[in-house]
């Protein structure tokens, strides 16, 4: 079974810097008054874990059935519960492709590859929210 481990530590006010297993760092904040942002919402990256998550896993899986697309945006909305501790319980994932050739039966098997099968963030997602998914094809 893989462990994963993340060292967070206090810097300033409510500014956190937090490590990943590959060496890179990112900082979390928090709105304090008078203080400007200098990170991400915690909560907020949750969501942008979720994005790339199933983005990494829809790119691969597009260029491992030779249909790719020019470009590619994944647009993740969610509702916070009302009362404490706040926490996602709907969220809607919504799959952009852009392209003038665009392979339609291909895009949506990754994007249900991933949904399904690959994404372990989205299946997080899953024990905790009502998720829905959605793909848009752009034609350009």
């Amino acid at each position: 079974m893989a462990t994963n481990s993340v060292t967070t530590v206090w810097k300033e006010n409510m500014l956190f810097e937090s490590d990943n297993p590959s060496g890179d760092t990112l900082f979390m904040d928090a709105p304090d008054e008078g203080i400007q942002s200098k990170g991400l919402r915690p909560k907020a990256m949750m969501l942008s874990s979720l994005a790339g998550c199933s983005g990494l896993d829809v790119v691969s899986l597009l260029k491992k059935m030779r249909a790719e697309v020019d470009d590619f945006k994944i647009v993740v909305h969610a509702e916070l519960t009302d009362e404490h501790p706040k926490y996602y319980d709907k969220v809607s994932v919504e799959y952009h492709f852009y392209g003038s050739d665009m392979k339609e039966d291909k895009i949506q098997k990754a994007v249900d590859l991933s949904v399904e099968k690959y994404c372990g963030v989205m299946e997080m997602f899953r024990r905790f929210a009502d998720v829905k998914t959605s793909v848009y094809l752009h034609v350009q």
